[in-house]
């Protein structure tokens, strides 16, 4: 890379890459008709942009210009390759993304990022490939970040990744948002790739930040365009609910140094209140429908603790049967974990341990560095100090995210002394 391009430059090409490439790639995608070559023209006009923006300085709309650069780039490449000989399937792509060239307003960039959830959460790839595929291709994430997501190996991600994008590419699925109609046959996964990015904004997989403000941001916007297509599809208002109510605690989750701050040390002072009053207003819509699942519950379980003016005042029975019914709707090892630690809450830290060493042995979660966090917890308040020791180095030794990794070696440093 050219060391005379202005550093100024630098960080503002950065920083549209962070906040603007999922919004670029997705309109590349719509244009291009493939998800291979969009990717590398986005990344041809990113690489022009750091020498003509230094010529002619930074356009009045960078997002439009990356769109256009990264379309005729690739316009470009396609035909100098219809001069050597290419196959039908090229030149088609040529003829679709010339059709649709001029198609590059911002309110159109705004929609392709639901096109592209819609398209990769087609019908005719099975569930976990759209997921992977939507997290990879409209959120940016690694596919380690979204094997983590998955709790799966990076390989067997990659592998599903390369699947979906042939099949699409194969089959020529379109590039649209469904009529309305056929709506609720793909809302499952388009509300489970939403759930997983706020997750991953939630609490980053990996890296030096707690959050990622930027994914949790977008899962909760997109989260609300769901709504407007269907404002009375329970689920969908009960995962804003949550996004909301959870999102609510961010400037409290983190100390200013960046380390982790438990839920019972938060303070409630700097919760949103706003976005709690609007994410409990969703979750009774939600749970007054009669008809709700798994993200209703978790919404209802958020919105317990979000209500209770402290610690001390959370009722822990009630979200010990407000799991029971989760574990009902979806029986998930997560949601199991999560109901120990509510279990401990309410009973006692023993009743909470015996209900994690029961995963463990069943061989669920033995890979996720939460599940020997709770246990080496368990262990440290029933003075069990060697055994909450050896429980929190594995839970250090599974975990990629820095500030997890400094509470535990805090934890274990305390319990050393």
């Amino acid at each position: 890379m050219n060391e005379n391009i202005d550093s100024t430059l630098r960080e503002t090409l950065d920083a549209l890459y962070y906040n603007e490439s999922r919004r670029v790639l997705a309109t590349l995608i719509r244009l291009l008709g493939d998800f291979d070559l969009a990717e590398d023209a986005m990344h041809d006009a990113f690489a022009i942009a750091l020498t003509q923006w230094q010529r002619d300085g930074v356009p009045t709309n960078p997002r439009a210009w990356l769109v256009s650069t990264g379309r005729f780039k690739a316009i470009d490449r396609m035909r100098r390759q219809t001069r050597f000989g290419t196959s039908w399937e090229d030149e088609q792509i040529f003829e679709a993304s010339s059709m649709e060239a001029t198609d590059v307003e911002d309110e159109t960039i705004e929609d392709d990022r639901l096109r592209l959830i819609f398209t990769c959460c087609h019908p005719s790839i099975s569930l976990d490939a759209q997921v992977a595929l939507t997290l990879r291709e409209l959120c940016n994430l690694t596919t380690e970040e979204v094997a983590h997501a998955f709790l799966n190996a990076p390989a067997t991600i990659a592998q599903r990744i390369v699947r979906a994008k042939s099949k699409i590419r194969n089959a020529n699925i379109p590039y649209e948002v469904p009529e309305v109609e056929d709506l609720p046959n793909r809302l499952e996964a388009v509300l489970k790739v939403i759930y997983l990015v706020f997750n991953e904004g939630y609490s980053a997989s990996t890296g030096s930040e707690l959050m990622r403000h930027d994914l949790s941001g977008e899962a909760i916007r997109l989260g609300r365009l769901l709504i407007e297509l269907l404002p009375e599809e329970s689920e969908a208002l009960g995962l804003l609910a949550l996004m909301l109510l959870h999102d609510s605690r961010r400037a409290a989750r983190a100390a200013p140094n960046g380390d982790l701050v438990l839920l019972d040390e938060q303070d409630r002072s700097l919760w949103n209140h706003e976005q709690i009053a609007e994410g409990s207003e969703l979750t009774k819509k939600a749970l007054s429908s009669g008809n709700f699942g798994s993200y209703t519950l978790q919404a209802a379980i958020a919105a317990v603790h979000a209500e209770a003016s402290n610690t001390n005042q959370i009722d822990w029975a009630e979200i010990v049967g407000l799991y029971d019914l989760l574990l009902h709707a979806n029986q998930s090892p997560v949601a199991e974990l999560n109901r120990a630690v509510a279990v401990a809450m309410r009973d006692g830290p023993e009743a909470g341990l015996a209900l994690v060493d029961d995963l463990l042995s069943r061989g669920e979660l033995n890979k996720y560095h939460l599940t020997y966090a709770a246990q080496a917890d368990f262990y440290r308040k029933l003075g069990k100090i060697e055994q909450a020791k050896v429980a929190y180095q594995y839970a250090l030794n599974l975990t990629r995210q820095e500030p997890e990794r400094r509470f535990l070696n805090r934890r274990l440093a305390e319990l050393k002394n």
